[in-house]
């Protein structure tokens, strides 16, 4: 193959479309959640991961579990961590049974606050795929998206 291999360049427009896309639906949500709840992406996305918590068998989740789950460092995780633990969102306390670990809840507030976030987010997702799909060139990946996890 060569660096003109019209594979290779293929595979590097659906590269560029497929990051086109993942920026237009992010601004296009962060816009929104900035706008109504003072939420960014980032932070509505750790709410949400660690809302899903429970106290069974594996239920919460180590920082390096979250860092994956939002698509941050450790260390960018745990800022974000504080700053949402600063704001009465989150908080943290040390593991029952490993007094090394530490957990991170969601308190009440931030529960309410994830609750009143959740159809801002869910329509801005939608308003923003619905946008793209006009765009020939991002409509296959709009279709590849919505069918990810469609009811059976």
């Amino acid at each position: 193959m060569t660096a003109t291999d019209p594979a290779l360049t293929a595979l590097a427009q659906g590269w560029c479309a497929l990051s086109l896309l993942h920026g237009r639906i992010e601004a296009h949500i962060e816009r929104a959640l900035q706008t109504h709840h003072d939420l960014s992406v980032r932070e509505y996305s750790l709410l949400d991961v660690l809302s899903r918590q429970h106290n069974g068998e594996g239920g919460h989740l180590q920082m390096k579990q979250v860092a994956d789950a939002v698509v941050l460092s450790q260390s960018a995780t745990t800022r974000l961590v504080t700053r949402l633990e600063d704001r009465g969102l989150l908080s943290r306390y040390l593991c029952p049974t490993d007094r090394r670990g530490i957990y991170t809840d969601v308190t009440d507030a931030g529960l309410t606050l994830l609750a009143e976030a959740r159809p801002t987010n869910d329509k801005a997702l939608r308003e923003a795929l619905d946008e793209a799909a006009r765009d020939p060139e991002l409509a296959p990946l709009v279709r590849a998206v919505e069918s990810l996890h469609a009811p059976v």
